[in-house]
């Protein structure tokens, strides 16, 4: 939070590096955790930590009153780390008395908050190291494809739009976009509830929405897709994400147009299997499917939405670091009644960029519906005009060209052959993180061929 604070002020520079260290005293008790944080890099240039130091003992004295000072840090892992990003600009070791950071539990959280964090500041690597029970695990949370997303009132955030999913086995992993396309939504003004105002939270609150479709099937317009995760993640206004459980989120499906967004149902999942553990995920059902008769090569691409709600304040008379840090805790603190303050607001502004984000993939399926209607034409006919060919030469030559014996398997084969055409019919996108096709001209050989 603070770093964030401080980066708003400098401006736009967002590379650099972030390490973590957890670990237990040698010998010690296992309910003692010590932690350092180190900063360094141009996202956290200009940083003066003697200057910061009044303001770290008050944010560890007011959010952390277990926090006791704590032993000093291995000098070889911060030697490594300053190898790695230059010399350090923020150092901050503390000890918390709790067995309940101590668990395995908090580590899986812990990992969780930094990857739900590095998705929005993608430019920045994080160093995570954990020393438990004389075991030490590394995480490492660096980005491949990242996009920049400009924002209304705060500084631009640049997001990691990596996609691990594979492509099919009928496409060329230079032929397929590495990474999604974050779409900028809409700015809604949010009112502050007077519980809040109470508290000393004023100003003007809003949140910018965006949007994140993957994998990209841009290149592969005619590929059929179905929607099956929808993820929405909260972000206060130094960009550090916020919301676990969220009673608003839990009961947004029921409030929901799901005809008018090309859905059967949506519903609150688990978020166990996910990767960014954060937030809010929903399930999306698809009645059509789940056919135990569908071939696996002809099953559609599984794609997730990740709705992205960056939270943005402002108040001219808030200047200083602490008052700073004191809106951001209120904000994070009265969170739930914002969101039940503006729910109305927000469920509309959620259905419109559902519906935005959504309306060219049930375009493409409208297109793709033609297309499969077209194919059932051309297969029947060229199947009646084998059948009814009464040159044996020709029909020989039909057969043996589609390596099949009869017309019966023409037909399977002809299915095959016209779906991998239609299909997989690869249309090169300059936006698109992924080869460009003069570079591979042989990556759409088998579709020349089956043409």
């Amino acid at each position: 939070m603070l770093m964030g604070k401080q980066r708003q002020q400098r401006g736009p520079k967002t590379t650099g590096g972030l390490l973590v260290l957890l670990w237990a005293e040698t010998g010690g008790s296992a309910r003692t955790l010590n932690c350092t944080v180190a900063a360094a890099g141009p996202w956290c240039a200009g940083i003066e930590m003697t200057a910061l130091q009044p303001v770290l003992t008050e944010l560890k004295a007011s959010m952390f009153p277990c926090v006791w000072p704590c032993p000093e840090t291995d000098p070889e892992e911060l030697s490594a780390f300053t190898d790695l990003y230059g010399s350090l600009r923020l150092l901050v070791s503390f000890q918390i008395k709790d067995a309940r950071y101590c668990s395995a539990g908090w580590q899986d959280h812990i990992e969780a908050f930094l990857q739900t964090f590095s998705l929005t500041n993608a430019g920045i690597k994080i160093h995570l190291k954990f020393k438990f029970s004389e075991q030490t695990s590394q995480h490492e949370f660096s980005v491949k494809v990242k996009s920049k997303v400009a924002q209304a009132v705060q500084p631009s955030v640049i997001l990691d739009v990596s996609c691990s999913t594979q492509p099919p086995q009928w496409v060329r992993k230079d032929c397929w976009c590495q990474g999604g396309h974050p779409v900028i939504g809409g700015r809604l003004p949010l009112s502050i509830p007077p519980q809040a105002m109470d508290q000393g939270l004023f100003g003007e609150l809003s949140v910018q929405f965006v949007s994140l479709l993957s994998p990209c099937l841009l290149e592969y317009p005619n590929l059929p897709t179905v929607l099956t995760h929808v993820q929405v993640l909260v972000y206060s206004p130094s960009n550090i994400p916020m919301l676990g459980p969220s009673g608003f989120f839990q009961t947004l499906p029921v409030t929901l147009d799901c005809q008018q967004l090309g859905l059967d149902r949506v519903f609150c999942s688990s978020f166990k299997d996910l990767v960014h553990s954060y937030g809010t995920v929903y399930t999306v059902e698809n009645k059509n499917w789940d056919d135990p008769e569908q071939e696996s090569t002809h099953a559609p691409v599984q794609q997730s939405l990740l709705l992205f709600l960056f939270l943005q304040h402002s108040d001219p008379f808030t200047s200083q670091v602490t008052d700073l840090l004191a809106t951001e805790v209120l904000i994070e603190h009265h969170l739930e009644d914002i969101l039940s303050n503006n729910r109305r607001a927000i469920t509309a502004a959620l259905q419109t960029e559902l519906r935005n984000t959504l309306e060219a993939q049930n375009c493409r399926k409208k297109q793709q519906e033609k297309l499969r209607s077209a194919a059932e034409v051309i297969l029947s006919s060229t199947i009646n005009i084998v059948s009814c060919s009464s040159n044996m030469d020709f029909r020989k030559a039909c057969l043996n060209h589609m390596k099949v014996r009869d017309t019966h398997e023409l037909s399977a084969s002809l299915r095959e052959s016209l779906w991998k055409v239609t299909s997989w019919k690869f249309i090169p996108r300059s936006r698109c993180h992924s080869a460009q096709m003069e570079e591979h001209p042989d990556c759409c050989e088998l579709t020349r061929t089956e043409i």
